[in-house]
């Protein structure tokens, strides 16, 4: 039986393979050029029958062990005989053992493991679950990883090009470089693995443990400065299709998750359309068409709207394609585009074009704060009529109840403290990141005035209570006729009664938004 061989250079050339995989996509070519270059080749169940059927022989590890597979497959591999031939030491002592025991050296490990986040994704039977717990596949893969000096690992499917590529340039000799980085990524496979197992188990668990596990990452161009690196950790093509423009960067991230959560309130019914900048809305309008809910969404704030995120819910047509090209933007994002539009817009080749693929967003969020993480429950409570309780003697008409839902949803995706003027589905007035609700009630009316609307009928939401009545009294002089707010101030009737006292209606959900 052949044995590894260091070369003198310290390569190891590969005499000898365990082939051990769930997924058989890009197999072929490995096993073929293994068995070209005379390697010895073992390999379990379903492996070694698809190994036999492409006319290659492969010694069976029962040959090995003196074992056949146990327990439904469950026990294959967890042998001395097999482990051995993994860890030995390719030094005196180990490899006098392995001779004394008739072990076979064994020099080069490939696993793919069971699909168990796919089987997670699938169903919710936990038996079918369980059963997707890969054991000997993840031993295999730890025990060849750890003596990365004498053994090649490929420990996923993902690493077969990789592994090809070496075997091809290289004639299965791998470099210490070569086997240390295989051993690495080994290592962040089984790790992945088993925080995805914790994950499913602690699930509905009273135990706070902060793992998780992303597997795709992208180095960004750099962080939210020019000084500061960035890498983006997740899958960027679940949730769209990027369709042309520049890379996209660290704060071109940041603002397209603010835009995809606030247009997950508006993205059913009319065409809505918002303008984002530094994740704050600066303009938000649902219409009929979608030229005129885009031409509502600029005239909201048609100066700081230059260079913004743009985001709606309903295909681009040509008509608006014209009327968005005259403006520069960093990224637009929609549904769909027609190909006309597309045509037009792809040619400012540096502007992100975005085909949205799902609204969804992550039930839990976190963030790096001091010396460790905060995680919580995303906010993603939308409030129904339901949820509003009229507290003012003059309840809310059929008309402000509808701008009150439209007006809610806009500022609870505006940074605190927040205040939104909204009348005729339209954005007309926002204040947000203010030290205080006086003074972001005050920048929304001065916002509002400074772009020509009249504030006569609009009306207000508030991210938070109001701890005093000074808001609904500026409010009322403004012209605003109807309040949204969560209430749970201990001074809640005071603004109550600012509201009777001036006619207005005020309705309180019991939902906070800050957004800090």
């Amino acid at each position: 039986m052949a044995k590894a061989q260091k070369t003198a250079s310290g390569n190891l050339k590969i005499r000898s393979a365990l082939i051990s995989v769930y997924s058989k996509e890009g197999l072929e070519p490995i096993i073929r050029r293994l068995h070209e270059l005379q390697a010895t080749l073992y390999s379990t169940g379903g492996t070694q029958a698809y190994i036999e059927k492409l006319g290659i022989p492969s010694i069976p590890v029962e040959d090995i062990t003196g074992y056949p597979g146990i327990l439904d497959g469950r026990v294959k591999t967890l042998h001395p005989a097999v482990f051995g031939g993994l860890l030995a030491r390719r030094e005196k002592g180990h490899l006098d053992q392995l001779k004394a025991y008739n072990i076979p050296e064994i020099d080069c490990v490939i696993v793919d493991l069971y699909p168990f986040e796919e089987t997670v994704a699938a169903t919710d039977d936990p038996a079918e679950i369980i059963e997707k717990i890969d054991i000997g596949g993840v031993s295999l893969i730890r025990a060849a990883a750890k003596n990365w000096k004498d053994v090649v690992v490929v420990p996923s499917k993902e690493e077969y090009a990789l592994f090809l590529e070496l075997l091809d340039d290289q004639d299965a000799e791998f470099s210490s470089y070569n086997r240390r980085e295989l051993a690495r990524r080994a290592f962040k496979v089984t790790s992945n693995y088993d925080i995805a197992i914790f994950n499913w188990f602690n699930e509905g668990t009273t135990d706070i443990s902060f793992k998780y596990s992303i597997h795709r990452s992208d180095i960004l161009r750099y962080g939210e400065n020019p000084h500061q690196a960035g890498v983006f950790f997740g899958d960027f093509e679940q949730v769209f299709d990027k369709l042309g423009g520049k890379a996209i960067s660290y704060n071109n991230l940041v603002d397209i998750d603010a835009a995809v959560q606030l247009m997950r309130e508006f993205h059913l019914g009319r065409p809505t359309f918002a303008i984002l900048k530094h994740t704050n809305a600066c303009g938000i309008a649902r219409r009929d068409t979608l030229p005129e809910a885009w031409k509502a969404a600029l005239a909201c704030d048609s100066t700081s709207a230059f260079g913004g995120i743009f985001i709606t819910n309903t295909k681009i047509d040509l008509a608006t394609a014209q009327e968005i090209n005259q403006l520069f933007y960093e990224v637009l994002i929609a549904p769909d585009f027609d190909a006309d539009a597309l045509e037009l817009l792809s040619k400012k080749g540096q502007r992100i074009l975005l085909r949205i693929i799902t609204y969804a967003v992550q039930p839990r969020s976190f963030r790096s704060l001091l010396n460790g993480v905060v995680e919580q429950d995303t906010d993603l409570k939308t409030e129904t009529e339901a949820d509003l309780k009229t507290v003012t003697r003059r309840p809310p008409t059929p008309a402000e109840t509808g701008e009150l839902m439209f007006a809610v949803k806009c500022v609870k995706h505006l940074k605190s403290n927040a205040i939104a003027l909204v009348k005729g589905r339209q954005l007309i007035g926002m204040g947000c990141g203010q030290p205080s609700r006086v003074d972001a009630l005050r920048q929304a009316i001065a916002k509002a005035r400074a772009f020509g609307f009249d504030l006569a009928g609009a009306v207000m939401a508030s991210d938070a209570f109001f701890p005093f009545p000074d808001c609904v009294e500026i409010a009322a002089e403004a012209g605003i006729t109807a309040v949204i707010q969560p209430g749970g101030s201990v001074k809640d009737q005071d603004s109550i009664d600012a509201c009777d006292a001036r006619g207005m209606a005020m309705v309180i959900t019991g939902f906070r938004h800050f957004r800090h």
